[in-house]
């Protein structure tokens, strides 16, 4: 049965063919090789079928079994050639191709790395996924058949046409006219189908979009007894997409057999008309018989020529997509202020060493060629911040305020508030659009985002394990951690405990971003994550919301251990863990309203007090 045929398109063929030429330029060598070996399969092919002229007329006809014997030997040879050159050419565009996917991939996963994270805030997860999967398969499917096929497909045809020319040219233009009337039907065919199938598609990703709302959602439908509705929807819609289907393969699925029926037709006047000139001697038996299986093997070149051009064209509309990716603009970086290691002279003085002495400074080149070495403290300072994920959208106006090093500072606020922005400021996540942010005296626009971000910590809300053990996802903070500084890292988060108690403790393995563990749980690891790092500056993001009260308590001594001595920025949903802050801001609207410690805030009996008591909820 002929495969539909896709609406995918290119929207810009030529650039994307040569972006993809690009990749296949790496190895034109053997790409060169397997050219030669399909155009000696193509050949040998036609070579072989033309062989069966002189065979009739000079071996058969004449009963010369010897010349015979000889002559079916070459032909033999001929097609044994083709058939090693198939081999080959099968077999290396094979190496090539996964050769070039592999190259694309690497490409692509390394740009994906050095995105900012607005382009995945503006683009689904699923999108970028599907370049990885969905559009390189694509790529690797046409460089695999299609490119190697088209190819040959095209001498075919080409050959095939030459040849039947040169046996018969009057038989040969009604074979023309069956041709153009073969390609005539299937661009008639293909647009009919593209049409529709592009209806199918639509209909399909509506349902497809249906069926996982209503898996998800399982618990509310039965609560609400709506099976009976839900599934009336889904007949209704599965009902569109059978139509759309049936018409789309109605057109594709007629395709093929109505390019061989022509081809039968073809031939039986061909034949017809063959016979009669080889009757009254207008042309030799060997020249019908060669001419007669070219003209029965025409069907099948078109047919491959089309469908490979098909899949080619929708393998460049991935790698469109793809490339399209690569293109993007990474994260831009301009800082020159680095992180390194000190030791201290005698006399006080800092001087950059290469070992891990514990102590850290900021290496800051001046415009004289010198280089100063600020001592890395965790002073972290707003000053008239002004910021909005996009522009006619302000989230934070007019922020200013300080963390000195080894305060608590704290965020409450309303959903939507600018609590979690203020953080994502403070790892460059995104740049302020007015005011500047400093730390340690340095403009964090100054700082190389790579070493910035090695000076944080930040333990978010929602928690994302990776496929591995415990320890692995522990030591994520810290790739060379020892099993000892893990332990270590876990008992200050209090998360020893319920580790010990899985089946393999510390090797426990983790996977479904950590289904196999509670919510709690997984923020216990995050903690300890955090713990690791052993930054100076730590930011926790709501990171007790998951955890019940009976946890909070047993972690709430371990995490003062682990923000004893560090500048600590807290954005917190329960009011009951932030009391102990050296300063508290409330936030509305991107504005801080209220600030000072939980005393003077609840002497002040402004808003905090307010959801403190319970008088006024966050939403």
């Amino acid at each position: 049965m002929a495969k539909p045929i896709s609406n995918k398109r290119p929207d810009n063929f030529w650039k994307t063919l040569r972006n993809l030429l690009h990749y296949m330029g790496n190895h034109r060598f053997l790409l060169l090789l397997v050219a030669i070996l399909v155009a000696i399969s193509a050949l040998a092919n036609l070579l072989g079928t033309y062989m069966l002229k002189p065979i009739v007329n000079e071996y058969i006809v004449p009963r010369d079994v010897q010349g015979l014997f000889f002559a079916v030997l070459v032909t033999a040879g001929i097609y044994g050639a083709g058939v090693l050159a198939s081999f080959g050419y099968t077999q290396i565009m094979v190496v090539v191709a996964q050769r070039i996917i592999k190259e694309i991939r690497e490409d692509l996963f390394h740009r994906m790395m050095t995105l900012p994270l607005r382009y995945f805030d503006t683009n689904p997860n699923g999108d970028t996924m599907s370049r990885f999967t969905n559009d390189v398969d694509t790529i690797s499917d046409a460089l695999n058949n299609s490119f190697a096929m088209l190819v040959q497909s095209f001498i075919q045809i080409a050959g095939t046409l030459t040849l039947i020319f040169l046996l018969n040219w009057q038989l040969s233009i009604i074979v023309l006219l069956c041709y153009i009337l073969m390609f005539a039907y299937i661009q008639f065919s293909g647009k009919r189908s593209r049409y529709y199938f592009g209806h199918q598609q639509k209909y399909l990703g509506s349902l497809n979009g249906f069926i996982e709302e209503m898996i998800r959602g399982q618990k509310v439908v039965k609560v609400f007894n709506h099976e009976g509705e839900n599934m009336e929807e889904f007949r209704r819609r599965n009902k569109r997409l059978q139509k759309a289907a049936t018409s789309a393969m109605s057109y594709s699925s007629t395709m093929v057999p109505m390019v061989v029926s022509l081809s039968y037709i073809n031939y039986a006047i061909v034949a017809v008309l063959g016979g009669i000139m080889a009757i009254n001697g207008w042309t030799d038996v060997g020249s019908l018989a060669s001419y007669l299986v070219f003209v029965r093997q025409t069907a099948m070149p078109i047919n491959q020529f089309t469908q490979q051009a098909n899949l080619i064209l929708v393998a460049l509309s991935g790698a469109e997509r793809i490339f399209t990716m690569m293109e993007e603009t990474p994260e831009v970086d301009e800082g020159k202020v680095t992180l390194t290691n000190v030791a201290r002279h005698k006399d006080g003085s800092l001087y950059e060493c290469r070992h891990n002495s514990g102590e850290w400074a900021w290496r800051h080149p001046r415009r004289d060629g010198s280089v100063e070495l600020v001592p890395l403290a965790g002073d972290v300072r707003f000053d008239h911040v002004r910021f909005g994920y996009e522009r006619s959208r302000v989230i934070l106006d007019d922020i200013s305020l300080y963390a000195k090093p080894g305060q608590k500072i704290a965020f409450v606020g309303a959903t939507g508030a600018g609590k979690t922005t203020i953080t994502n400021l403070i790892n460059r996540f995104y740049d302020v659009d007015a005011g500047s942010i400093t730390y340690d005296g340095i403009d964090v626009r100054l700082i190389a985002k790579d070493d910035l971000r090695r000076s944080l910590s930040i333990v978010l809300q929602d928690t994302h394990l990776f496929t591995g053990t415990i320890a692995d996802n522990i030591r994520y903070g810290k790739l060379d951690a020892s099993m000892e500084e893990v332990v270590r890292a876990a008992k200050l988060a209090n998360a020893d405990s319920f580790i010990r108690r899985l089946p393999k403790g510390y090797e426990t393995m983790v996977s479904g971003d950590g289904a196999n563990l509670s919510q709690g749980q997984r923020q216990l690891l995050a903690i300890a994550r955090a713990a690791i790092a052993d930054p100076p500056v730590l930011i926790l993001d709501e990171a007790t919301s998951s955890i019940d009260t009976r946890t909070e308590r047993l972690i709430e001594k371990g995490m003062d251990s682990l923000m004893e001595g560090r500048t600590v920025f807290v954005i917190a949903h329960r009011l009951s863990t932030v009391r102990n802050a050296d300063a508290i801001m409330v936030l509305e609207h991107g504005h801080i309203i209220e600030r000072g410690s939980h005393e003077e805030l609840i002497a002040q009996r402004g808003q905090y007090y307010q959801l403190y008591t319970g008088m006024f909820e966050l939403s």
